[in-house]
């Protein structure tokens, strides 16, 4: 049996995910109509890719009715689950408004609200323990890439952010590659650099949990994905679909990127 098609049938052991991160996107009406509109298309859809949302906090319960297929992100959570934490949402609450899986360590967080490998750690871990699925973020920026410290720094993202979880955890767990410089500028990584990153972070994971884990794992690919890119990028042994950023906040284009396997 040759390399590729090992890689094919352990592909097909895999979920296959796309992912929309609605990110601060919609008020709550436009939502709910973007969620229904996302439901209906799913059950259309020509892959048999799992469906996930990621509207903002305040949507969650109410498209929570509203979904019969796709399934339901929060987009972060707080690192405690209860107590004076004032503007905090604690996985347990995500978790009563329907959420089943949580978006850690997204790109935009790491810099902006000062979200660093230890915290994002203790989210992973909590997130765990009260039954979310995390989508665990890492990516290197434009100058780590330049500088040719891409793998050292997500070997360090991965490593410390996933400290701790058990080998009877780490099922639940997605991990995201966001290239940092492809997200929001145009620029996409090449799929050779995807795959590159990709298989990388497959083997990190091997190194740590074992082969088994690391064949399963879902690795989805976050960084300016649109329907015009995704089929080349998904047809990468190690890519397993896609955490969508701006064309998720449109039904059609996000539903033509699930239909992109």
């Amino acid at each position: 049996m040759n390399i590729e098609t090992d890689h094919l049938r352990e592909k097909e052991m895999r979920k296959k995910i796309v992912a929309g991160n609605w990110k601060m996107n919609t008020l709550l009406k436009d939502g709910m109509e973007l969620a229904r509109v996302v439901d209906r298309l799913e059950k259309e859809k020509n892959s048999d890719a799992l469906v996930i949302i990621a509207p903002p906090f305040i949507h969650l319960s109410k498209v929570k009715e509203l979904l019969s297929n796709v399934r339901l992100a929060a987009q972060n959570c707080a690192s405690e689950d209860s107590g004076a934490f004032t503007g905090e949402v604690s996985p347990s609450m995500l978790v009563s408004a329907g959420a089943e899986y949580v978006i850690l360590g997204h790109s935009e967080r790491r810099p902006l609200f000062g979200e660093e490998n230890t915290l994002l750690n203790k989210k992973v871990i909590l997130a765990l323990s009260q039954g979310l699925k995390p989508i665990y973020c890492c990516g290197e920026v434009l100058e780590e890439r330049e500088a040719g410290k891409l793998f050292d720094v997500v070997r360090e993202q991965v490593e410390k952010g996933l400290e701790g979880v058990t080998a009877g955890e780490i099922g639940k767990v997605v991990i995201a590659y966001e290239p940092v410089w492809a997200i929001g500028t145009g620029k996409v990584a090449t799929p050779a650099q995807a795959q590159e990153m990709h298989r990388f972070i497959r083997e990190l994971i091997e190194g740590i949990f074992g082969a088994e884990v690391a064949e399963n794992m879902t690795l989805l690919y976050g960084g300016s994905c649109k329907p015009s890119n995704a089929a080349e990028l998904f047809a990468n042994p190690d890519v397993d679909g896609g955490l969508i950023g701006g064309a998720s906040l449109n039904a059609d284009d996000f539903i033509a990127i699930v239909n992109s396997f």
